[in-house]
């Protein structure tokens, strides 16, 4: 069994201030959820979407309300819902208290628990294993038993970590998978990754 990555957690000191900047500085870095008996799974982001105020395709668009308030907490807070009937998906409140904006996680490649997350997914194609929000989510076990938890605070088993290799260039381009506001240029991705 390989040695654990030297994966150092993230603070919300490390956090830009900006939704924007904090869903193109999340590119490379890691992604880890600590389960049960040591296991780890951790794969590094590679794509990401920004939601911000006023926009039409925000959960926040309308408000808090008892679905969405992980939103409005602090920077660095999973906010993790359900959609379609099937799939959970995971995002991370990107401003300051009160302030409805987010980062969703579309894409990472998997870097340790790759076993585990076959068996989360049914699937062995390690390229598809997180390659889409939802898959995302059901790879690294992401159900809303994690809203709310504070990614960066150093204690939660949910959390963002450093990038474990250089970053390749990052890609820009309009929302996926939406259909309000969808032309808004707020995408990101590592360059030369199939997402």
């Amino acid at each position: 069994m390989p040695a654990p990555l030297d994966i150092h957690r993230l603070t919300r000191a490390d956090l830009p201030k900006s939704t924007v900047a904090l869903a193109r500085y999340l590119i490379g870095k890691t992604l880890v959820h600590d389960l049960a008996r040591g296991d780890r799974l951790a794969g590094r982001i590679v794509e990401t979407e920004a939601y911000l105020v006023g926009d039409a395709a925000a959960h926040s668009f309308r408000g808090e309300t008892e679905r969405n308030r992980a939103l409005f907490l602090d920077r660095g807070h999973s906010y993790v819902y359900f959609i379609y009937g099937n799939h959970f998906m995971l995002n991370v409140s990107g401003n300051r208290a009160g302030v409805g904006e987010g980062v969703l996680f579309r894409a990472a490649e998997p870097l340790e628990g790759i076993d585990r997350m076959e068996r989360h997914r049914a699937s062995e194609r390690v390229e598809d294993l997180a390659r889409g929000p939802g898959r995302l989510a059901e790879a690294f076990a992401i159900d809303r038993t994690l809203d709310a938890i504070d990614m960066v605070d150093g204690k939660s088993a949910l959390w963002l970590g450093t990038a474990v290799r250089r970053r390749g260039a990052i890609g820009e381009s309009i929302r996926i998978g939406i259909t309000k506001e969808a032309e808004r240029v707020l995408r990101f991705y590592e360059r030369g990754r199939v997402c």
